[in-house]
């Protein structure tokens, strides 16, 4: 872990402690546990449902429609076909627990083959994104929002209801287009197991 990413995490637990910021755990919690799309995920206890057509491992990843932070273009995921896609889904990038998981994705997943196409995804606006990137020095990732009306979460059981927002969530899609890996984190004040995502995403690089 890099120390920057140490740095961070050191920093969100000292402002837990000062403010409790909503959370009851005095410090990040790396879960290894997952929810299916479509079915609920907690926030502090509070159940909410997710809303949409839960996507499953082994099926194709369905066509969708989000905006680039950079170029503002509508871009369909689907044309990434050919690479490894790591998408990291977060609710908001400007909470902290959503900024260690971005983080994590773009200083230690700066590890992983060219070929890993790592995306963030969120309903926060593009300029947020694009914000976010710069004043993070976290640039060589692809952001991408679900701002205007949440059909990406709808298109894969991952929009909070209520909320509507996204739930935290990791999903690996091979180079032909096909889901291969799923965690949806079942409250979400946790962060993914990132590192078992990191090895999942290099073993299907490997694959023709």
């Amino acid at each position: 872990m890099s120390k920057k990413m140490i740095f961070l995490i050191a920093g969100l637990i000292f402002s837990m402690m000062l403010t409790s910021c909503g959370l009851k755990q005095t410090k990040p919690v790396f879960s290894s546990k997952s929810v299916d799309p479509g079915s609920h995920v907690t926030r502090q206890g509070v159940i909410f449902s997710l809303k949409g057509e839960p996507i499953k491992i082994g099926h194709m990843f369905p066509d969708t429609k989000l905006i680039d932070s950079e170029t503002m273009a509508t871009i369909n995921l689907n044309d990434f076909k050919g690479n490894v896609l790591f998408l990291s889904i977060v609710p908001s990038i400007d909470t902290k627990v959503c900024e260690i998981q971005t983080h994590y994705l773009g200083e230690e997943g700066d590890k992983l083959p060219e070929n890993v196409k790592r995306i963030t995804v969120s309903r926060d606006t593009p300029f947020a994104q694009s914000r976010f990137a710069h004043e993070a020095d976290l640039e060589d990732m692809i952001y991408l929002s679900d701002y205007k009306d949440g059909s990406f979460g709808r298109s894969v059981g991952l929009l909070i209801n209520d909320l509507m927002l996204l739930a935290r969530s990791v999903v690996l899609v091979d180079k032909s287009g096909t889901v291969k890996y799923i965690q949806v984190v079942p409250e979400i004040t946790n962060l993914p197991d990132m590192e078992q995502a990191f090895i999942k995403a290099k073993e299907l690089t490997e694959l023709n």
